[in-house]
């Protein structure tokens, strides 16, 4: 008996690290860490704000919370042609282990309790532009992907509110230095995403999927806008030195990364392969903390 009831415990062990394990990838955690952490670093750019243990762990959770709602409502909306795909078909709601009830209710909760965290502890407006970037993603971002490219700028939009809601949070008001940082975020998405959507165009194309600047895939002509959109990020990487948010050492370490992503953009046009839109993605994985964390760490003081 005692043998049985030690089983039945493990198999319960083991179906709840299961389901924890389904709705971490039902609210894409890596992706949503990486949103969150913008939002937490633009908060503490913020003028007057100082690292406050409690404010910067009930940031994070109420901005995993907005984000993982709106991954969730994605996977939703997006079951039938993520079982279609090999780098999403074991997605729980794709695979089948998540009722889209089961994503419905936690996409609910979380978006409530998420907005209820940054309005309260924070300031509405932060919370509202929350919502707005759950709507955009979810709503309109979602199922225009199907449509046109042209819900990669559209899905840009979400994809850099969180700099601005980090900022807002922290003053309480829209102003240059959030919007100097969405920026950033904003046109920095470009040629990550066209690398990503250049190494899945298989998967993506199979979906029925349009996330690529040309209608022929990935061609000279997706591969210069990714060059394009690098270039853009030199000048707009030096805006926030130009605001006084941060000094010189943080113009010059976030000049050297626009370089090299612009690089690996030179390099994806000239080679044309899916070796080198891996290396222009995940030179972009890279980049992103380095520019956030520069700009924190070169904060000028009393701003």
């Amino acid at each position: 008996m005692e043998e049985t009831h030690e089983k039945l415990q493990q198999s319960a062990s083991f179906a709840i690290v299961d389901k924890l394990k389904d709705y971490m990838l039902l609210i894409k955690f890596t992706l949503s860490f990486t949103v969150v952490f913008s939002c937490v670093i633009s908060y503490l750019l913020a003028p007057g704000i100082t690292f406050n243990f409690i404010s910067v762990l009930l940031l994070f959770v109420g901005g995993l919370l907005i984000t993982g709602s709106a991954n969730a409502i994605n996977q939703i909306a997006e079951k039938d042609t993520d079982a279609m795909m090999k780098r999403t078909a074991k997605r729980p709601v794709a695979n089948g282990r998540m009722t889209t009830n089961e994503a419905t209710v936690f996409a609910a909760l979380a978006a409530i309790i998420g907005v209820a965290i940054v309005g309260y502890w924070f300031n509405w407006l932060a919370a509202m532009l929350g919502v707005l970037s759950l709507f955009v993603y979810a709503f309109v971002y979602t199922p225009l992907k199907k449509i046109s490219s042209v819900s990669v700028l559209v899905g840009a939009v979400p994809g850099a509110l969180p700099c601005l809601i980090g900022w807002v949070a922290g003053t309480g008001h829209l102003s240059a230095g959030g919007w100097a940082l969405f920026a950033i975020q904003f046109i920095w998405q470009f040629p990550h995403f066209w690398a990503i959507a250049w190494v899945a165009h298989n998967d993506y194309s199979k979906a029925g999927f349009k996330l690529m600047p040309s209608t022929a895939g990935p061609t000279k002509y997706s591969a210069i806008q990714a060059v394009i959109y690098s270039l853009l990020m030199l000048p707009i990487g030096v805006i926030p030195w130009l605001l006084h948010i941060s000094g010189t050492v943080s113009l010059v370490i976030i000049f050297i990364a626009n370089l090299f992503i612009l690089w690996q953009s030179i390099r994806l046009y000239r080679e044309m392969s899916v070796q080198a839109a891996r290396r222009v993605m995940f030179s972009s994985y890279i980049y992103l903390p380095v520019v956030l964390l520069s700009l924190l760490a070169d904060k000028i003081a009393g701003v």
